[in-house]
C-alpha cells in the first residue's frame, strides 16, 4: 500500500438523483444504480443491456474488414482438402486461438496443422524459415492467430511461395499493412468492426463464425458452438488484459456461466488443479488461478501443452497435462520472485526518486519467460512504466514493458525506433529487442519522454470513487446489485465506494501477520471488512478512530457455505475523517 494515495471522486451534482431514476425505472437498488450513472450506463436501454448481457449482443463477423474473403477462402482450402498451417502466440492468448480455429476446421470437415513459436528459441511472431517449411511441404493456407499484423517479411514470403496468408490478429498495425489475402484485425484502418478491443481470440472466433455462416450452419447450430468456444475466448480475453467492456463483456460474462458445467476434461482438469470446482468463476479467479497456469508453459516450457490440453479427449492425459502446468507455474513463481529480489536490492542501494517516471532494469540471464509478469509487479509497486530486460549475451537484451493506462507504451517505443532491432505491443505492455549497450541510452531516453508526459500525481496510487455510500444502504439487495455488475477487471473494475466518518468500534484482528479483520459503524450500522495487506496500517485502524474509509465488495462462497451473507467488503484505503 502506497503511502499517499489519490482518490478520485464523482463530480456529477446530481448522481443520486439521476441514480434514482435509473432504480425505479429497472427495478433495482439506487446503489448499484449511481454506480451504472457514474460508469455512462444511464439510460434504461443501455444499462438494461449492460447488466444482462447475451448471445444475441454479439456482432455479425462480417462486420470485420476483409471476413468476407477470409471466410471464402478458407470454405475452399476445406473443400479441396488444402494443407493449412495455423501460425500462432505462445500465450494464453495465441494458444486460445488456435485451438478456436483447429476445432472449428475441424468440425467444418477439414483438417490443419499448427505452429507456435519458442518464447526463448525463437521469440515474438512469425518467422520466414518457419514459411519456407511450411511451403516444402505442401501448405497453400496459413493463418496467423493472434500475430501477424506486422509480419511484413513473413507474408511477403508466403505470397512468393505460393501460399495465401490470412491474417487474424488484435495487435496495433504499423502503417503499412502485411500484404496478406486477408487481414481481421478491427485496429486496421477502414475497419468497420464496431469491437476494437477483441482479443486473438475473440479475432478467431469471429473467423470461426464466418466460416460456419459461409457453410449454411443454421443460427441454432452456430449458437451451440459459439457456447462451447465462449469458455475458451473467456479465458483469453481475461488473461490478456483487454477491457471488460462492450463485446468482450458478452463473450467473458457468457463464457464464464459455460465454464460452470464443463464437459472437456482438459478445462475440467485445469480448474481443479486451480482450486475452481464449484459455481461460476469469477474474471479474477481466471486472471490469478487459471491464466498463470496456462501461461507457464510458453514462459517456461511449450505451449503446444496448452492445445493439447484443451484439445484432449483423454481425461487421464488432461490429467496429466494440468498437473505439469501447475508445476510450471510454481516454478514460474520461484524465478519471478528471485529476478523481483534482485532489482528490489538494486533499487535499495540506488532508490527510486520523483525523477524517475519510468524505470529500466536489466540483469544477465534473467529469465525472459517471466520479465513481463515482473515488469507488472513493479509497476504497481512504483506506479510508473517499467521496463525489465534480460541481457542474453552475445550483445543482445530482450524483455518486456508495463505501464499505467495513461501512459501510452508503444507509442513511446515508437518515438525511439532507433534503439532496438525489434518491438511491439500495446498501450500498457510491449516487448523489444535491443543492443545491450544501448540500454543505457534507452534508460535515459524513456525516462525523459515519460517526464514531459507524466504529472507526478499519476504516479501514485489512484482510486477512482464510483459512489458515496451509507453503511445502512448496504444489504443483501444492493449488494446483488453490485455483484450483477461482473465481470470485473481491466476496463470494468469491482466499483469502489467511500464510506466518510465511520468509527473503528472494535480493536483490527490481524489474520497471518499481515491482514487485518474490521469493524466499522456509522449512524448504528455496522460492517466487518477484510484488509488485505494492512497490517502495517493498524495505528490508522486503532478502535475509536474516526475515519474515511474506501471500500469494494465481492462474492463469497465461504461465508454462504458457513451460514452468513454470500459477499464480503474489502477495505481499500482509509484516511482520517474528513
Amino acid at each position: 500500500m502506497a503511502d499517499v494515495t489519490r482518490w478520485i471522486t464523482p463530480v456529477t451534482a446530481h448522481l443520486r438523483e439521476r441514480g434514482a431514476a435509473l432504480a425505479k425505472a429497472l427495478g433495482i437498488h439506487p446503489l448499484p444504480a449511481r454506480v451504472l450513472v457514474q460508469r455512462g450506463y444511464a439510460e434504461p436501454e443501455t444499462a438494461a443491456r449492460f447488466l444482462q448481457p447475451s448471445l444475441d449482443h454479439l456482432h455479425d463477423p462480417f462486420l470485420l474488414l476483409g471476413m468476407k474473403e477470409a471466410a471464402g477462402r478458407l470454405k475452399r482450402a476445406i473443400a479441396s482438402g488444402e494443407k493449412i498451417l495455423l501460425y500462432g502466440d505462445y500465450d494464453v492468448d495465441g494458444a486460445c486461438s488456435i485451438v478456436i480455429l483447429l476445432k472449428a476446421i475441424e468440425l467444418a470437415g477439414g483438417k490443419a496443422s499448427f505452429h507456435v513459436p519458442n518464447r526463448l528459441r525463437d521469440g515474438y511472431g512469425m518467422r520466414t524459415e518457419v514459411i519456407d517449411r511450411a511451403a516444402a511441404e505442401g501448405v497453400r493456407l496459413v493463418i496467423s492467430a493472434d500475430t501477424g499484423i506486422r509480419a511484413q517479411e513473413a507474408v511477403e514470403r508466403a505470397r512468393k511461395a505460393g501460399i495465401d496468408v490470412i491474417v487474424t490478429d488484435h495487435h496495433l498495425p504499423e502503417d503499412e499493412l502485411p500484404a496478406a489475402l486477408a487481414i481481421l484485425n478491427p485496429k486496421q484502418p477502414g475497419c468497420p468492426y464496431p469491437e476494437k478491443s477483441l482479443c486473438g481470440a475473440g479475432v478467431a472466433l469471429k473467423l470461426a463464425d464466418g466460416l460456419l455462416r459461409e457453410l449454411g450452419w443454421t443460427p441454432e447450430r452456430r449458437n451451440r458452438l459459439i457456447e462451447s468456444f465462449l469458455k475458451v475466448v473467456a479465458i483469453a480475453t481475461v488473461a490478456d488484459v483487454v477491457p471488460l467492456t462492450g463485446e468482450n463483456r458478452v463473450i467473458v460474462k457468457c463464457g464464464l456461466e459455460g465454464l460452470a458445467d464443463v464437459k472437456s476434461p482438459g478445462l475440467r482438469a485445469l480448474m481443479q488443479v486451480a482450486g475452481l470446482t464449484a459455481g461460476v468463476p469469477t474474471a479474477g479467479q481466471v486472471a490469478f488461478r487459471i491464466a498463470p497456469r496456462l501461461n507457464a508453459a510458453g514462459r517456461m516450457a511449450s505451449a503446444t501443452d496448452v492445445i493439447e490440453l484443451l484439445l484432449t479427449a483423454d481425461q487421464g492425459r488432461a490429467d496429466a497435462l494440468a498437473a505439469q502446468l501447475h508445476a510450471l507455474n510454481q516454478e514460474r513463481q520461484q524465478t519471478e520472485g528471485e529476478i523481483i529480489r534482485q532489482i528490489l536490492e538494486e533499487c535499495s542501494r540506488a532508490p527510486v526518486t520523483d525523477r524517475d517516471r519510468a524505470l529500466v532494469f536489466c540483469g544477465r540471464q534473467w529469465h525472459r519467460g517471466v520479465v513481463g509478469i515482473v515488469a507488472n509487479r513493479l509497476m504497481e509497486m512504483f506506479h510508473r512504466p517499467v521496463f525489465v530486460l534480460s541481457d542474453e549475451g552475445e550483445g543482445q537484451a530482450q524483455g518486456s514493458g508495463r505501464s499505467l493506462p495513461s501512459f501510452h507504451l508503444l507509442e513511446a517505443l515508437e518515438s525511439m525506433a532507433d534503439l532496438f532491432t525489434r518491438f511491439g505491443g500495446h498501450r500498457q505492455a510491449a516487448g523489444l529487442t535491443m543492443p545491450v549497450e544501448r540500454v543505457s541510452e534507452f534508460r535515459r531516453r524513456m525516462n525523459e519522454y515519460a517526464a514531459a508526459r507524466l504529472a507526478p500525481e499519476e504516479m501514485v496510487a489512484t482510486f477512482e470513487i464510483d459512489a458515496e455510500l451509507e453503511l445502512s444502504e448496504l444489504s443483501a439487495e444492493s449488494i446483488a446489485g453490485i455483484l450483477a455488475m461482473a465481470p470485473f477487471g481491466f476496463g470494468n473494475p469491482a466499483p469502489v465506494f467511500a464510506a466518510r466518518g465511520v468509527v473503528v468500534s472494535e480493536a483490527p484482528v490481524v489474520m497471518k501477520d499481515k491482514h487485518l479483520r474490521l469493524r466499522f459503524t456509522q449512524n448504528g450500522k455496522s460492517l466487518t471488512a477484510k484488509a488485505w495487506h494492512f497490517a502495517d496500517r493498524s495505528v490508522e485502524l486503532a478502535r475509536g478512530a474516526k475515519v474515511d474509509i474506501l471500500l469494494s465488495f465481492e462474492p463469497d462462497a465461504y461465508s454462504a457455505s458457513r451460514g452468513y451473507a454470500n459477499w464480503s467488503a474489502s477495505l481499500r484505503d482509509v484516511r482520517a475523517a474528513g
